[in-house]
């Protein structure tokens, strides 16, 4: 029997939380998920690791989504605009907009009926790049510059995760250069968005979030509402910590990636 697709409304954004590193015995569902183009993507990954987590994020990936719209995870069909932002293809109902995000072991999924979102997490670890330069805008250089060192790192995050959620949410990729608009920085109270070139009304029309997650990560959801409230519904149960992958220094060589080549940035 056919269910009937969920409705989120006008004042939430659904987040799923999961692990990528599941039992040998939960990966039948997820691999039955896939289509065949993303079962011969998993097979091509080196280590085992990888394809393992590629399967349990893009199986859960399409059993979220599914179970919205009522139908089976592997009947949905993916397309992609010109700068790699997914969607959902061939479905005559209103859009259902998603974004996924993923660091190490942890993905997070963004939900909702109504606005399109992007959302990004990180785990807060040491760098020994000047990455601020290269990634962020004057002003939010300016903003780092004041911040205690013992808080620096949270503040570079916090301004990574924002500044990457927009620009996932905005969908325009690297015609959206990263200096043409600037997002808070602040531990405290609503992020949000201050600039952004030639719409004099966008920090009106975005709302930002940040995500409730365990100590040692930073994440933000940034959502187009048109002036719109809304706040964030957990599901799926919640983050955790991570124990077994090796601390060392934050990589960020595949974030740089992404920016140099986003079409790759919203697929998992």
């Amino acid at each position: 029997m056919q269910l009937k697709p969920v409705s989120i409304g006008a004042g939430t954004i659904d987040v799923w939380q999961w692990s990528l590193d599941v039992p040998l015995e939960a990966l039948p569902p997820l691999v039955s998920a896939l289509n065949e183009a993303e079962f011969a993507r998993a097979s091509r990954f080196v280590h085992e690791q990888h394809r393992l987590r590629f399967i349990a994020g893009r199986g859960r990936l399409r059993a979220i989504l599914g179970s919205y719209l009522g139908v089976a995870p592997n009947r949905l069909a993916f397309s992609y605009n010109a700068f790699g932002k997914p969607r959902l293809a061939g479905r005559g109902e209103p859009p259902l907009h998603f974004n996924l995000s993923h660091s190490g072991p942890t993905a997070v999924l963004a939900v909702s009926d109504r606005y399109q979102l992007g959302i990004d997490i990180e785990r807060v670890l040491p760098f020994r790049e000047n990455l601020a330069e290269h990634f962020f805008s004057g002003a939010e250089n300016e903003a780092l510059k004041v911040v205690p060192a013992q808080d620096y790192l949270g503040a570079f995050f916090r301004c990574w995760t924002r500044k990457e959620a927009f620009v996932k949410a905005h969908g325009a990729g690297l015609s959206l250069p990263l200096e043409s608009f600037d997002v808070t920085i602040d531990p405290v109270g609503e992020p949000r968005l201050l600039r952004l070139d030639g719409v004099d009304d966008a920090p009106a029309q975005w709302q930002f979030l940040n995500l409730t997650l365990p100590r040692g990560y930073v994440g933000a959801v940034a959502a187009l509402t048109a002036g719109n409230a809304v706040s964030l519904n957990y599901r799926g149960g919640t983050l955790q910590t991570v124990r077994r992958e090796r601390r060392g220094a934050w990589w960020p060589a595949a974030r740089i990636e992404r920016h140099q080549a986003l079409s790759r940035a919203s697929r998992i």
